[in-house]
């Protein structure tokens, strides 16, 4: 799987609410909870630390959902309040300096500290880019939370999700999460069997070995790493 079908799969996986990323820039930190929701925003929404796994899954699936529903067509033509309502509903849930840290492997630990914070903010940013516009082609009707088979003292989690295509074919997902100080957050998402993080880690490899890590940051600052024309759907 080449590094831009990974891509692809993240977007796809944005589409099918993959609640995520943590580090979000103050300009996009969500509403408190006592301020009302204004037009073509997003309702405040509850602190993570209260929400189970299933329960996070599903709250982050209907905010994003019923905003979407509400205001399509002014989310379709301003990419810019796009890209906030995703970074206010869906990013915060994920952790994305460990998924990052996974992604890395090796060459995480051998990174500066500067070549770190640069790569986290850059995979932040190029997800957020690139969620948007497969986000527009979904609806409540598409997505199905299934009953939850995990044990409440668990640290580790697994919520498993169904996505209805417009084809009509039904996709597996499968979200990997883990308890932390703040509470649930994912760090993956299983596509049918596969893996976005393990996808992402050889293809970055790949891409490191041949033109080292600081072009791939570069290039994911730049907006050059993007998913393949038409992917996903």
């Amino acid at each position: 799987m080449t590094l831009h079908e990974s891509l692809t799969r993240m977007a796809l996986a944005a589409a099918m609410m993959l609640p995520a990323a943590g580090a979000v820039p103050a300009l996009a930190q969500p509403p408190a909870q006592s301020a009302p929701a204004a037009p073509g925003q997003a309702p405040p929404q509850p602190a993570s630390s209260t929400l189970g796994p299933q329960e996070l899954v599903e709250d982050s699936a209907k905010r994003m959902l019923t905003e979407l529903d509400a205001n399509r067509a002014m989310y379709a033509k301003d990419p810019a309040k796009l890209e906030a309502l995703v970074a206010n509903v869906l990013l915060p849930k994920f952790d994305i300096d460990y998924a990052a840290r996974l992604v890395l492997g090796q060459t995480w630990r051998s990174a500066t500290p500067d070549q770190r914070k640069r790569f986290v903010d850059a995979f932040y940013h190029s997800l957020l880019r690139n969620y948007g516009n497969a986000l527009l082609n979904f609806t409540a009707g598409n997505f199905t939370v299934l009953p939850y088979r995990g044990d409440p003292g668990d640290t580790q989690a697994t919520v498993r999700t169904e996505v209805r295509k417009s084809d009509g074919e039904v996709v597996p997902v499968n979200f990997s999460l883990h308890k932390t100080p703040e509470g649930w957050k994912a760090w993956d998402v299983v596509i049918e069997g596969i893996s976005y993080v393990k996808s992402f880690k050889t293809d970055f490899a790949a891409e490191i070995e041949q033109k080292g890590l600081d072009d791939v940051i570069a290039r994911l600052e730049r907006g050059e790493i993007k998913p393949a024309p038409g992917g996903g759907h």
